[in-house]
């Protein structure tokens, strides 16, 4: 079986390769789609065929889904924008009878009040109008996605968030991988939507203490109103909508959308899923050591 991953230059895609590799699955049955190749050029050299990829170019789609199984379609990453690039690599699939389309999705995609969630939502309804075989992982928050605020809080001593006591189930990426070469590699998820998530919802009281323990230093999570976090986001100069995007995330947060822990991850898994503090502590270091 030939598996295509598509956006292989960016973090997710990187992790589901290497969780493919140990897996078993042999280098030359992997294909890496990337809209920069030079940014995967260390695959190459891991016995990998890399191809051109962009979600926008269909011809380059394709190209790439020739001779390829299984697809692992990782949504785009501009919020807003990525709908039409997901429609164009779902009708290549079709069109080259693709066996198995596994596409990475948000927590409660169909339902969620949440800012992130109508790419998700209408990239999920048209590929299950297509009649692609697939399965749809609903992804909950990235450990990841923390970083930023844990090395501010290393200068700081402080977190700062517009999301009040809200709790969110994050995982880290490399769980999120891991699930996904599950499923591409395993037969039985066709047909299935899993809601993907840690074990445990994390506050950001929690994540204050947590970044404690991996900064070693006091960190203190201080709450701010909407109106607070706007004007911080401004003064950092942000523009205007890249500011009420981050608030409307930080409300949807607020309002609960990504507390719902599931059992889902860890049981594809077969084991618990990466504590919070674990992830924060990788996360970290690779950041220090990439800088």
């Amino acid at each position: 079986m030939t598996i295509l991953v598509t956006a292989a230059g960016g973090q997710l895609g990187h992790l589901v390769i290497d969780a493919l590799l140990d897996r078993g699955v042999a280098p030359g049955d992997i294909v890496a789609g990337a809209r920069t190749t030079s940014k995967v050029a260390d695959l190459v050299d891991r016995g990998i065929r890399v191809v051109p990829l962009d979600y926008n170019a269909p011809e380059s789609v394709a190209a790439a889904l020739e001779g390829v199984d299984a697809l692992l379609l990782i949504s785009g990453s501009e919020p807003g924008r990525r709908y039409e690039g997901h429609v164009n690599v779902i009708d290549a699939a079709q069109a080259a009878g693709t066996a198995k389309v596994v596409y990475t999705s948000l927590a409660h995609a169909d339902s969620v009040d949440f800012v992130l969630a109508p790419d998700h939502k209408a990239t999920e309804e048209y590929l299950a109008a297509s009649g692609v075989p697939a399965v749809v992982l609903r992804n909950n928050w990235y450990t990841e996605n923390y970083t930023p605020d844990v090395l501010r809080a290393a200068e700081t001593g402080a977190i700062a968030a517009s999301v009040g006591d809200a709790t969110v189930a994050a995982a880290s990426r490399a769980d999120y991988a891991e699930a996904a070469a599950v499923v591409l590699t395993d037969d039985g998820h066709l047909g299935r939507t899993y809601e993907l998530s840690g074990d445990t919802a994390v506050s950001y009281a929690d994540l204050a203490a947590a970044a404690a323990e991996v900064l070693g230093r006091e960190v203190a999570y201080v709450p701010v109103s909407r109106e607070q976090l706007e004007a911080a986001l401004a003064e950092a100069g942000l523009d205007a909508g890249t500011v009420g995007f981050v608030a409307e995330m930080e409300a949807g947060i607020a309002r609960g959308v990504l507390a719902g822990a599931d059992p889902t991850l860890a049981r594809l898994l077969g084991r618990p899923t990466t504590p919070v503090r674990e992830g924060l502590r990788a996360a970290v270091e690779a950041s220090r050591v990439n800088a």
